[in-house]
Order: structure tokens, then sequence, then C-alpha cells
């Protein structure tokens, strides 16, 4: 497998496992983001603000929890990346979306989603990353319904009901550790 999935190290057994139906995915369908298909890629990414240490959530009325932001590529797609970055940028209209502290992926799972809006049940792999802003304060809900609020990601971790995530806030929170330490400075509440 090419791309940024070629290097990725999974930390878990469920991960590795994941990682593999991911792969097979790949490397067995002409179109792996196609989302008509019962398994299909999709691309996330937490939203962060480095300097406050603080994670943006969106409220997804379909799953009905608080979760990151992201979804699925458009016609022509394929760059996991791009999509987490459009995504993102359309739920959140943040403009100044960067890949934090780099482009890595930093989580990859496989979530069931429920039937509806005309669909039926079927599972996304998603590809997660971190962006940053240097703009919180510029967020715009994409719509009524799926309000954003910005929480240190110990709250995220108590607000959203999905333990994939907080696993991927775990993780966001090593990194603000990692980079805390490196600049000599202290994040209140990471």
């Amino acid at each position: 497998m090419t791309g940024p999935l070629a290097s990725y190290r999974p930390a878990s057994r469920t991960e590795r496992r994941d990682l593999l139906r991911i792969r097979q995915l790949t490397q067995t369908t002409a179109d792996p983001w196609l989302r008509s298909a019962a398994l299909h890629l999709t691309a996330s990414a937490l939203i962060v603000h480095p300097v406050s240490g603080r994670v943006l959530l969106r409220w997804h009325p379909r799953q009905r929890a608080w979760l990151q932001v992201g979804g699925h590529a458009a016609p022509g797609e394929s760059d996991p990346l791009s999509i987490a970055v459009r995504e993102a940028v359309e739920e959140t209209g943040l403009a100044d979306l960067t890949p934090w502290p780099d482009r890595s992926v930093r989580h990859v799972v496989i979530v069931p989603v429920e039937a509806g809006r005309g669909e039926p049940a079927h599972e996304h792999a998603d590809i997660r990353f971190v962006l940053a802003t240097d703009s919180p304060a510029a967020i715009r809900a994409e719509h009524a319904a799926a309000p954003l609020r910005w929480l240190d990601p110990a709250e995220a971790a108590r607000l959203t009901s999905e333990q994939n995530l907080r696993i991927t806030l775990a993780r966001l929170v090593a990194l603000l550790h990692d980079r805390a330490a490196v600049s000599g400075q202290w994040l209140a509440g990471a």
C-alpha cells in the first residue's frame, strides 16, 4: 500500500486488525472511497488550537454524538489528508487549517454507521489526522443542527460517546505534551 498508510504503525491489536482490513480494501477494490460500499474509506481530523491546547468537536445529528470533523471523498479525490482538510473547512468555516504538528496519520479505526438517510448500515474505515488553527474564534457551524464546541481534551473525552475518539484524543494530548516540553511551555489542563 502506498500513501500515508504505507508506514503507519498501529498501536493496539484492534487498530492492527482495522489497518489490515483497510489494506485489504485498498488492494481489492477499484475505488475504496466509494460510499455505496459496505466498507469504505473516510478521512477526519481533530482540530486543535495549539496555544490553548483546546480541541474542536462537532455535533453530528445522524450519529447523535460529539465527534471530530471529517467525512467522505468527493468524486475524484483520493488523498486522505486533503479530504480531511476540505471536510474540516466545510464543517467549521476555519480557513487557516494546517496539519499539526506534521502530516502524519494519527489514528486508523473502522466504525459502524447505523442505517439512515436512505443508506443501509455500513462501516467507515476512518483515517484520522490533527489539524491546527490560529483563529479559534473564526469558527462557523455548517448549519444550526451541527454546533461546534471548543473544549479541553479531558472535557472532550467526557463529552463524546465514542471510545475510538477517546483514543484519538489521548494521542492528541500526548502530542500537546511533547510539543509543550520541547518549547518549554506548559499547557494548563492538557
